[in-house]
């Protein structure tokens, strides 16, 4: 099995799991909120900001889908090493908050692990090898 397969495969389990996550988080907050790990929840009107988490996990997941179908391996492998950023955000923020240490390392640690890890194994595919053109002989004078 090719490591462009692999990645494929790995890029396409990553960016479901952040469509599916992240649209939970637009349609039904309140169910998928306890499992983001910090310690309380907004009430009243508050369910909107769980609702900018959604979209923001949605776009971000769309942006991966599109870089992997137009086949823009390089872009594809940069952009996730960047999106990374926002698990380890999040991961930060429920630390921080004195949330759930396992949901902090476990969900939001883990997905930034995984995301850095396809992230450079994309970037070490599409890695540019130089070659070296042999040396052409001198024409032979008379």
């Amino acid at each position: 099995m090719s490591l462009k397969t692999v990645n494929t495969a790995l890029t396409a389990a990553l960016l479901l799991f952040v469509l599916w996550f992240g649209t939970r988080f637009i349609v039904s907050p309140e169910t998928i909120a306890p499992t983001f790990g910090l310690p309380s929840w907004p009430s009243g009107d508050g369910d909107g900001f769980l609702r900018l988490k959604g979209i923001r996990d949605v776009a971000g997941g769309l942006l991966l889908a599109a870089l992997l179908l137009t086949g823009q391996r390089r872009a594809l492998g940069t952009v996730m090493l960047v999106e990374a950023l926002i698990p380890i955000g999040d991961m930060t923020n429920v630390l921080a908050h004195h949330g759930s240490t396992t949901a902090a390392y476990g969900v939001h640690g883990l997905t930034a692990l995984a995301v850095i890890v396809t992230g450079l194994l994309t970037l070490h595919e599409t890695r540019r090898t130089t070659t070296i053109a042999a040396p052409t002989p001198a024409p032979a004078t008379r």
